[in-house]
């Protein structure tokens, strides 16, 4: 054979081969591409054009990060970015989405740390130093067992208790790397807060105020329902009476109504009784006696059952199976399991026991992806995972956002639900800060509107609602909400100079 003709039939063949292989490159990644959360959603002419502005506007951002990691917002701790994400063109897009629900968030972090703070120039308001911790309480006349001190007579001899009580109410530090340098660290410093707070806000007009504003923040970030974890603390009165645990889910059902009555719009909130996992025997069985006693005065308001409280230093799931088995058929439930860094150790099989309780929903899962048949069981039972990555990486489970294991859960369509946690103590408020991270950072560039959609949409498909009607209604007014974001965005006359487009409303 011809030299020539040789390297002529090589090169041909060498051809072919080439077509065929950027033919399966391109296949392979339309198959992945098509596994993401949101991927089957099919967006209208209308939701077309908004996501071609908003996929300009997060490939300006990714790639600036792209070329300056310092600058891709969720590779760096959150405390030093906040000011940033703030003012992201992707954030501010995502404010002004309808977002549907909140599924995982505290009772004592439910609001903005700036209201927080302001509750602290209430009238009456004391403070003291007790075995060397700072503590505050409302009182009509402060009792004898600590040197108390009014606070507002406090600030006048220092005025820099201002500083002193902001540093108590929240974990942001200028260094976080150097003040947090493991978890058992920052859960101590997250612990200490629960305490100082707690006080503050369970004074019983204080209590109502601040279940109020937690809705209200809510709402102006276009949430529409909340699932709250709580413990059900004593509220008191400056006379002395204190409300016990039904008379305390009375007082938030009353604060709903008198919301819903201010703000038609909002479909409601349910309340998921968590009491803390480091209980002995007898208080568990308390536990037990406390879920059917509100399940009896307040079916509709009581969601379900948790354990709350750092695992590693709780007690495990294994430990309360018959007192949970004894509430089966009773509530839902929602346990925290597998928040850890840790693999074959009783906080990751926290999971194991969380799935084989039924659980409806998992808080956190973070150790999921250690376990594949649980994985799998996941996936078959549809149960939803509460993913809350500014916590996450506040309480140092993964430095950077791009790293976190939820990336899997949602490249493979898992149930994942995006909420919040503790919003009050790392400075946020509302879904869109962690929305945000989601949208950036746990997910591919190339996600869109439709990741969006299916995050909200899975929010509602997830809640526990009282029955259809109350579902129907939650995702029809959603939907109107959704519809009317896209209507008015595109009604933007900034938007429309910028694209240079014309758009036909109807």
């Amino acid at each position: 054979m011809h030299p020539m003709l040789f390297y002529v039939l090589l090169a041909f063949g060498c051809g072919v081969c080439l077509c065929d292989y950027w033919k399966d490159r391109e296949e392979l990644i339309k198959e992945e591409e098509s596994q993401i959360l949101g991927s089957s959603i099919k967006l209208t002419h209308e939701e077309e054009v908004v996501n071609k502005r908003l996929i300009k506007i997060k490939s300006e951002e990714f790639n600036n990060g792209f070329d300056n990691v310092v600058n891709f917002l969720p590779s760096q701790h959150f405390f030093k970015t906040k000011a940033q994400v703030e003012n992201s063109k992707v954030f501010k897009f995502i404010q002004k989405l309808p977002k549907g629900a909140n599924l995982h968030v505290h009772d004592t972090a439910l609001v903005s740390g700036k209201f927080l703070f302001n509750l602290t120039y209430r009238n009456n308001l004391y403070a003291c130093f007790r075995n060397g911790s700072f503590q505050l309480k409302f009182f009509s006349k402060p009792e004898s067992s600590c040197k108390w001190i009014l606070l507002k007579k406090l600030r006048q001899i220092s005025p820099s208790v201002d500083d002193f009580i902001s540093s108590k109410f929240s974990l942001i530090v200028d260094n976080p790397e150097r003040m947090y340098k493991s978890v058992d660290e920052v859960w101590t410093a997250f612990q200490d807060i629960f305490a100082v707070v707690s006080p503050l806000i369970t004074y019983r007009p204080v209590f109502e105020d601040y279940f109020y504003r937690a809705l209200e923040e809510l709402y102006e970030d276009n949430v529409m329902y909340l699932e709250f974890r709580g413990l059900l603390p004593e509220v008191y009165e400056l006379n002395g009476t204190v409300y016990d645990e039904v008379e305390v889910a009375g007082l938030y059902i009353n604060v709903l109504k008198k919301f819903k009555e201010d703000h038609p719009d909002f479909v409601g909130a349910k309340f998921i009784y968590a009491p803390m996992r480091l209980a002995d025997n007898a208080t568990a069985w308390k536990y037990v006696e406390t879920v059917k006693t509100l399940k009896e005065y307040y079916p509709d308001f009581l969601a379900g059952f948790d354990l709350v409280g750092e695992e590693k230093k709780g007690y495990p799931l294994k430990n309360f199976i018959e007192q949970i088995k004894s509430l089966e058929g009773i509530v839902k439930f929602f346990f925290h399991a597998g928040e850890t860094k840790w693999y074959g150790t009783d906080i990751d099989e926290n999971l194991v026991d969380a799935i084989l309780l039924n659980t409806s929903r998992i808080g956190h899962g973070f150790a999921l992806l250690k376990h594949p048949k649980l994985l799998q069981m996941v996936k078959e039972k549809d149960i939803a995972i509460e993913v809350n990555p500014i916590s996450n990486q506040v309480l140092t489970y993964v430095k950077d956002l791009r790293n976190h294991p939820a990336i899997f859960y949602i490249n493979q369509n898992y149930p994942v639900v995006i909420c919040n946690d503790d919003p009050s103590f790392w400075g946020t408020k509302g879904l869109s800060y962690d929305w945000y991270m989601a949208f950036m950072g746990l997910s591919s560039k190339y996600t869109d509107l439709r990741f969006l959609k299916q995050l909200a949409i899975n929010s509602l498909k997830y809640s526990m609602f009282s029955n259809d009607d109350e579902r129907n209604f939650a995702f029809s007014l959603w939907e109107k909400k959704w519809k009317k974001f896209i209507m008015d965005f595109l009604q933007n006359q900034e938007l429309q100079d910028y694209e240079n487009i014309k758009v036909v409303l109807v």
